[in-house]
C-alpha cells in the first residue's frame, strides 16, 4: 500500500507542524498520565529534535528533498507501537523521498 504524499508545499510544511504539535502533546500525555514516571522513553527526545530540525530547515530555507529516510525515521519504525502518529511521520517521509505529488496521483 502506498502512502499518500503531501500536494504542495504548504501542505508538506503543515504535516511537519502537525508532527512538531504531536511529538509536544505525546509528552504532555507522559507527563500527566505517567506523574511516576522517572524518564521518558527513549525515543522521545530524539523524535522531537529531529521532527523540529526538520520544520526549522524548512523555516529557514535550508530543506532540500532527498531519497534518504529522514532521521527520524529509524525511531518511528522502532517504537512505531508507542507513538500514535507515526504514518503522520511515515507520510512525512515518503514525501520527503519521493518529493510531493503535485499531479494528485497516489491514492
Amino acid at each position: 500500500m502506498s502512502l499518500r504524499r503531501a500536494r504542495c508545499a504548504d501542505e508538506y510544511v503543515e504535516w511537519v507542524c502537525q508532527a512538531t504539535f504531536e511529538v509536544a502533546d505525546l509528552r504532555d500525555c507522559l507527563e500527566y498520565e505517567l506523574e511516576d514516571l522517572t524518564r521518558f522513553p527513549v525515543f522521545l527526545d530524539p523524535l522531537e529534535e529531529s521532527i523540529k530540525a526538520v520544520y526549522q530547515s524548512m523555516q529557514d530555507g535550508t530543506y532540500c528533498f532527498g531519497r534518504e529516510d529522514l532521521p527520524f525515521m529509524e525511531l518511528a519504525g522502532r517504537y512505531a507501537d508507542e507513538i500514535p502518529f507515526h504514518t503522520l511521520l511515515r507520510q512525512i517521509n515518503e514525501t520527503h523521498r519521493r518529493g510531493l505529488d503535485v499531479a494528485g496521483t497516489d491514492t
